[in-house]
């Protein structure tokens, strides 16, 4: 599809965000990354933060939940970019996006998220991919909009992570976007410590049992996460600093990663 950048820049104002709409979540499935991400994902992320697609919201975000099962990675790739999106926008302007709306989308991300096969990064012919790094962004998202689902996002985000089926090492910085992730719903009020690190539970039952021999891909992807997120948990985000809880979790994190760099110093007691 040939598309004129000039042309994209002016039609929130020449035709109705219907069929706006309509074109953004077609061209959102091209195989094409620069009408996918540079021309469709960009408007799109433009015209919902602006309000130009406040009317059809729901109808893209259940667009977009659909993709989830759709047989072409791109699909299901840029759908959770597309959620996160529709859920900040819904974050700015209060009620524009349904909870029951929310809760429909999040039903599908979380069945598909962790069980994706299709983990690469970057393509050659399709360009950015990045499932893990567009879900973590996502489930960010879906942690403000269902502030009840907070917990099980980050077991959701523990359990991508730890999937034993990957076979894709995390080569384009996917550990700092989902360390990311965790740092964002840790940093909601209202969490327990137990709470805040009850999902180690799901990494360290990932890895109870290994052994010597070769680092499989889940555990590299597992390992380099918790690494990031450490730092993360230690420096805190630049915009929003540190989680409440990011001592004690931080301390459970170490302790996991003793597991593998067993010449890491004890904490003093």
């Amino acid at each position: 599809m040939a598309v004129d950048r000039r042309r994209w820049l002016s039609l929130p104002h020449a035709i109705s965000a219907s069929r706006l709409g309509d074109e953004l979540s077609a061209m959102l499935v091209s195989p094409d990354p620069e009408v996918r991400d540079a021309y469709a994902y960009t408007a799109a992320a433009r015209w919902i933060q602006d309000g130009h697609l406040d009317e059809v919201l729901e109808d893209l975000g259940d667009t977009a939940a659909d993709r989830f099962t759709h047989p072409e990675i791109q699909a299901r790739s840029f759908a959770p970019l597309l959620l996160r999106c529709i859920l900040t926008r819904g974050q700015t302007v209060p009620g524009v996006v349904p909870e029951a709306a929310a809760e429909r989308w999040y039903a599908g991300f979380s069945s598909w998220y962790p069980s994706e096969r299709d983990t690469r990064g970057w393509d050659d012919s399709l360009g950015w991919l990045h499932a893990v790094a567009h879900g973590a962004d996502a489930a960010a998202a879906f942690a403000r909009a269902l502030p009840a689902r907070r917990t099980e996002l980050l077991e959701l985000c523990a359990h991508r992570m730890t999937a034993v089926h990957a076979d894709y090492r995390y080569a384009q910085l996917e550990d700092a976007r989902l360390a990311r992730a965790f740092s964002l719903i840790l940093l909601a009020p209202g969490l327990t410590a137990e709470q805040a690190t009850g999902w180690l539970t799901v990494v360290t039952d990932a890895l109870d049992g290994g052994g010597p021999g070769p680092v499989p891909p889940w555990a590299f992807n597992t390992f380099a996460t918790l690494q990031s997120l450490h730092v993360h948990l230690t420096c805190g985000l630049a915009d929003q600093g540190v989680p409440p809880h990011a001592p004690v979790v931080a301390a459970r994190v170490a302790d996991v990663l003793r597991l593998p760099y067993s010449w890491l110093a004890l904490p003093e007691t």
